[in-house]
């Protein structure tokens, strides 16, 4: 109906004598075409500006999925609305909108736009107390002015002659000098206490001023933004429609630490063990009051296994040393091969790759993933500051033993043996201990699956004493070539108990393996048989676990034979199991 009135005031205009005097008939024709063109196409979307705030926060340990919720009238008909000022790191394809509301809603399109730069204002309370120290400043500058003045009079009337002080303009009385003098003498000193009050009042607001003036935030440029713009068909009656915007952005993470109490002042030794979270993020928007989650699933990693393509085994062909390498080499070689055998140091394991299997368990959502929901809700400024909070808390009682390695170090070290019985694995993190209130050490705990066992070391046991020495070493020179070369080692190691009660203690030792058939190495009878021959699937490393009754020592012998050709030199290295 109104384009009806509206083409039917346009003809009306038309044919009045004003306006048929002004154009011609052909001109308003045209103009009466665009018009009823115009009124024909359909009215474009209306824009609405959305006030959002940060619902909730669903953490991975590579980035973090935010979600926004908005409250908003809306209009019947087709309605953009923008989120304005989102982090420019959001992953576009992540976008999902979902609402509710009293009647249904159709969701179009989603579409992020670069915001341009914008200019960070100064804090608003530092400018208005500089305002406020500024208006301070000028009261305290009138006062200074005005008693600079009443001194300069007051110094000018001292300097009259005695002449000009009496009312008839004669010079006082002798008498009247004294109380003369005075009078003139208190005002100054007055005048002179409200001066030096006033300008070391005016002093401290220069400082103040100043030291705000350093410190306030300068006006920064920040980087560019997101603008997310939503296209809506909106039915009428909606109502107050709930909207709720939800995007992934990198640049967050969390970590897995741990704490490990133990009390050992009981009869058994009690461990609180304490599974924390590390939150940091740095994704240009500060996470207020949002509801939190800690999730294991690793979202910027692939969605598959890789390919893995076909592998040739050939032979190594060493690369061609220069000939001044070569001729150090050569000269080299007669002073190896007489040295006895070489113990190389062991290269530095490289560090453990963190399994697929850490995936595995499920504590909200399934058996792939495990997911901890914060109580209450918490806030995560963007500047990089980390924040730390408890996930869980259990009370356990471990198996506890003294364990110790003495070819490496001869320290005992306390340890706990106990099962993983929550729904979620622990993932690799370090592990502060604090052994009867006392801080220990950091460990480092790898991944340990629901059901899995734990060992985790509780510190240095110094009441249990370990000695390791080699007792014999016997090497043969061989003089021709061709023979045989060697070598017998043998070691003891005591172990004493100096508790005065009985403790389980477990030694681990080891011979070397050889996987070249002309190099054996042969275990002697006179070693002590180890409780355990092979230690968690390592070839030559074996153990001896033992009750050792307060004041109680034990002793261990260790005895092997090894055997290579004499023209040969051998290392020891680190192999694999």
């Amino acid at each position: 109906m109104r384009r009806i009135a509206a083409m039917s005031s346009m003809m009306t205009s038309l044919k009045s004598p004003l306006v048929a005097s002004a154009t011609s008939p052909a001109t308003a024709w045209a103009g009466a075409l665009a018009i009823c063109l115009a009124l024909s196409l359909p009215a474009s979307s209306a824009e609405v500006e959305v006030a959002s705030k940060i619902e909730s926060v669903s953490l991975s340990p590579d980035a973090a999925t935010v979600t926004r919720v908005a409250e908003i009238d809306l209009n019947p008909g087709d309605v953009t609305l923008i989120f304005k000022n989102l982090p420019f790191s959001l992953d576009p394809a992540s976008l999902r909108l979902t609402g509710s509301a009293q009647e249904k809603i159709t969701i179009g399109t989603l579409e992020a736009r670069v915001s341009p730069n914008d200019i960070k204002s100064n804090d608003s309370a530092v400018e208005a107390r500089l305002r406020a120290l500024r208006a301070d400043r000028e009261g305290w500058q009138v006062s200074i002015d005005a008693l600079t003045a009443k001194q300069a009079m007051m110094l000018r009337f001292s300097q009259s002659g005695p002449e000009k002080l009496s009312p008839e303009s004669r010079p006082l009385d002798i008498a009247q000098w004294n109380a003369a003098w005075d009078t003139v003498g208190n005002a100054l000193a007055k005048v002179g206490d409200e001066l030096r009050a006033a300008k070391a009042r005016a002093r401290d607001i220069d400082q103040d001023m100043k030291a705000l003036e350093n410190n306030r935030e300068r006006p920064v440029a920040r980087g560019p933004g997101r603008d997310v713009l939503a296209s809506l068909q909106v039915p009428a009656g909606v109502g107050k429609p709930r909207l709720e915007l939800s995007y992934r952005v990198p640049g967050a993470s969390w970590l897995p630490t741990y704490d490990a109490n133990v009390d050992t002042t009981g009869g058994k030794p009690r461990l609180e063990f304490v599974r924390r979270a590390t939150i940091v993020q740095r994704t240009g928007e500060d996470w207020s009051d949002a509801a939190l989650s800690v999730s294991t699933v690793r979202v910027s990693g692939g969605t598959g296994a890789p390919d893995m393509q076909t592998q040739r085994l050939a032979f190594y062909e060493p690369p061609t040393p220069p000939p001044e390498a070569a001729a150090k080499a050569a000269g080299a070689a007669p002073r190896a091969a007489s040295r006895a055998l070489t113990e190389a140091a062991p290269a530095a394991a490289a560090p453990p790759h963190i399994a697929a299997g850490e995936r595995v368990a499920g504590l909200e959502s399934g058996a792939f993933q495990a997911t901890y929901q914060v109580p209450g809700r918490l806030s995560v400024p963007g500047d990089g500051t980390p924040k730390s909070f408890v996930l869980s808390s259990r009370q356990i009682t471990p198996t506890t033993l003294i364990k110790t390695v003495p070819a490496l170090d001869p320290t005992a070290y306390m340890e706990g043996h106990f099962t993983n019985d929550e729904d979620a694995p622990l993932l690799p993190g370090d592990v502060r201990v604090r052994r009867d209130n006392t801080f220990v050490g950091t460990g480092r705990v790898g991944l340990v699956a629901p059901g899995d066992t734990l060992d985790l070391g509780f510190g240095a046991d110094d009441k249990v004493k370990v000695t390791r020495v080699p007792t014999r070493r016997k090497e043969n020179e061989p003089n021709w070539l061709g023979q045989t070369k060697i070598e017998t080692r043998e070691f003891k190691t005591t172990v004493k108990n100096l508790h005065d009660f009985p403790v389980r203690v477990t030694v681990v030792d080891q011979i070397p393996i050889s996987e070249n058939s002309a190099i054996t190495v042969e275990q002697l009878p006179q070693t002590t048989p180890p409780t355990e021959k092979q230690v968690g699937d390592k070839r030559g490393v074996m153990s001896w676990t033992y009750d050792l009754a307060p004041a109680e020592a034990k002793e261990i012998r260790l005895a092997y034979r090894m055997k290579w050709p004499a023209e040969r030199e051998v290392v020891l290295e680190r192999a694999g199991k």
